[in-house]
């Protein structure tokens, strides 16, 4: 693949030079299929944060494309100040936050039943695999968490996703997010708050 011929040439890049940077770094200087495979390495996770966060699949397709399309607008910019994920996701957030809010009432009434993609599962002990009740209890459990997450203040979520499911620490959340660390934690403590008090009362709930 492109992308494994590509990035075979990191190793003497800089220790402090992520993958991705050094492939938009080799891009600033006029290797243009490492554009290429900084689209085949990053659009996928990018493209699961945005559905995450906006709940519609066609405009996750689009602010994905909107990202890239200021990745390579700005490669005589890019400096390595920051991880490059960190740099990606600041972009991609600050596009999914202008949508949301030019957007609230549509997306809040969005919904996305996300497809099975967590293992672990007990396995049943005829064939090894959950039971059709255990997967149904699971699925209608992510069900239960993604609209407790969808229900937040868009900031509260961008940070929820960020922190849970693009497993980025509160440094990088921050800078994705352009707030202090100190903000980024109270943010996350007042966002896990909500959602432990809303799944609380949904496992009170009856049957």
């Amino acid at each position: 693949m492109i992308e494994d011929q590509l990035t075979d040439g990191l190793a003497g890049a800089s220790a402090d030079v992520d993958a991705g940077a050094a492939l938009m770094l080799r891009f600033q200087q006029g290797e243009e299929a490492c554009f290429d495979a900084l689209v085949l390495r990053y659009q996928r996770p990018l493209t699961g944060y945005m559905l995450r966060l906006v709940r519609h699949p066609g405009v996750s397709e689009e602010l994905v494309q909107d990202v890239f399309l200021r990745v390579y607008r700005s490669r005589e910019r890019y400096r390595p100040q920051a991880r490059f994920t960190t740099w990606l996701y600041r972009i991609a957030t600050h596009l999914a936050l202008n949508y949301l809010r030019d957007h609230r009432a549509e997306a809040h009434q969005a919904s996305l039943d996300e497809p099975e993609t967590e293992g672990g599962h007990p396995p049943d002990a005829a064939d090894g695999r959950p039971g059709i009740e255990t997967r149904l209890m699971r699925r209608e459990w992510r069900r239960r968490v993604q609209q407790a997450i969808a229900s937040l203040p868009e900031r509260q979520r961008a940070a929820v996703i960020l922190h849970k499911y693009q497993e980025m620490e509160y440094r990088e959340i921050a800078q994705a997010l352009q707030l202090s660390v100190s903000a980024t934690k109270s943010l996350l403590f007042r966002a896990y708050e909500v959602l432990r008090g809303q799944l609380e009362q949904l496992e009170a709930m009856p049957g």
